[in-house]
């Protein structure tokens, strides 16, 4: 493998599939280039990088990070090009890799949806990716060792690819798996967009999400995750940190250094909680309409007894149930909520404190920071610059 000359910066090739439009291959490119700016490399994104190396047009390179092909592969070595890979579902073996924790983020979601008080659980994925696959790995073994059980469907990669018959497979299945589901259910997703698919199938059968069925989706596709409603929580798999310390490898690389065998791997950076996971199980369905109705309501001016007029019963009668079945108060949980919404809006724009507050339903700017401080143990605008950081300090 030859390395770098020291008179001018090391030329290298982005190649991510970019062309695709995911979020997750963007903040890959953001993090490499990000970390080539930080080393002054030359750097350049390039779809055609196995094309090039196999005409020996792209002999000039001294490193390729990329979603990598065997051709690809192939080309580099015969090149003497150090190549890092980024795609989890590549065939071609033992090149150094950095992915994300994909089984990470699987018991992430379990142990979201256990504190959200769910006991039945469902993983839908593909047939055959290994992403999926790890998800799975993680969901299942979390919910199994806090002993719970644990459903899975996996479809096709092809089932939205436009043609009518695999759309119905796909659509068919779903109704057959969801039949044998006993509510409530906490369901996790491979990627956002099957979350919606789910939504759709569920509301075709009469399920309400998040009270029967919460959902955690995969990558926080903001566009697909914050509109329609219900929005969806999701993980972020830190596809930015990705993109980093694959640069980072590249860079060791390089420079004629050795790398540890096996791929490195990033853990996720954050669960997002939106509206898809917003509401508590229960099985007393007087609190679960009342959760409902909070979860509906709860950024307006809402009280405890329009909570029990809601749910056609009185106060101290909701208050008693509330409490005996969630452990804690109605007036806790309308605050609970408030503040996660507050969060995700900090996080996803850069509206004032004011208007966060106003939105998620507090009284003013001065009441949400007083109330937020005490429930997280830090303000709002510490938990603002925490959580849009994209990239820690490069070492």
């Amino acid at each position: 493998m030859k390395k770098i000359k020291n008179d001018k910066p090391p030329r290298v090739a982005i190649s991510l599939e970019l062309n695709w439009g995911y979020k997750r291959h963007m903040e890959v490119y953001a993090g490499c280039q990000k970390y080539a700016d930080e080393a002054g490399w030359d750097c350049s994104i390039n779809p055609a990088a196995e094309f090039m190396l196999g005409r020996g047009a792209g002999r000039g390179y001294d490193g390729i990070i990329a979603r990598a092909s065997i051709h690809l592969a192939a080309a580099a070595r015969k090149a003497g090009v150090p190549v890092v890979n980024v795609w989890v579902n590549t065939p071609t073996k033992g090149l150094p890799s950095v992915f994300a924790d994909f089984e990470a983020s699987g018991a992430m979601a379990a142990e979201h949806l256990i504190a959200r008080g769910f006991r039945r659980f469902a993983y839908l994925g593909f047939q055959r990716d290994l992403d999926s696959q790890s998800q799975f790995s993680g969901f299942r073994n979390f919910v199994r060792a806090a002993g719970y059980p644990c459903t899975v469907h996996r479809f096709a990669r092809n089932c939205d690819d436009g043609k009518a018959s695999n759309w119905e497979t796909f659509v068919s299945g779903l109704e057959k798996w969801i039949d044998t589901w006993e509510l409530p259910m906490g369901v996790f997703v491979t990627q956002d967009l099957f979350c919606r698919f789910l939504i759709d199938v569920c509301r075709a059968k009469g399920l309400h999400v998040s009270q029967d069925v919460a959902i955690v989706g995969t990558h926080n596709e903001t566009e697909i995750c914050n509109a329609p409603e219900p929005s969806l929580t999701s993980i972020d798999l830190g596809f930015g940190q990705v993109g980093y310390r694959a640069a980072a490898m590249l860079d060791r690389l390089m420079a004629g250094q050795a790398v540890a065998d096996g791929p490195e791997m990033v853990p996720p950076a954050e669960l997002v909680s939106r509206q898809s996971t917003d509401v508590y199980a229960t099985s007393d369905r007087l609190v679960a309409r009342a959760l409902r109705f909070i979860a509906e309501n709860g950024h307006r001016s809402i009280q405890v007894k329009h909570v029990a007029s809601a749910v056609a019963t009185t106060r101290r009668t909701l208050e008693r149930r509330f409490n005996e079945s969630m452990g804690r108060s109605i007036a806790g949980e309308i605050t609970r909520l408030r503040v996660e919404r507050a969060k995700r809006r900090m996080v996803e724009t850069d509206a004032s404190m004011k208007n966060v507050a106003i939105e998620a339903g507090f009284r003013t700017a001065d009441h949400f920071g007083k109330v937020f401080t005490r429930i997280e143990g830090i303000s709002p605008s510490q938990f603002r610059e925490q959580h849009q950081k994209a990239f820690p300090a490069r070492v």
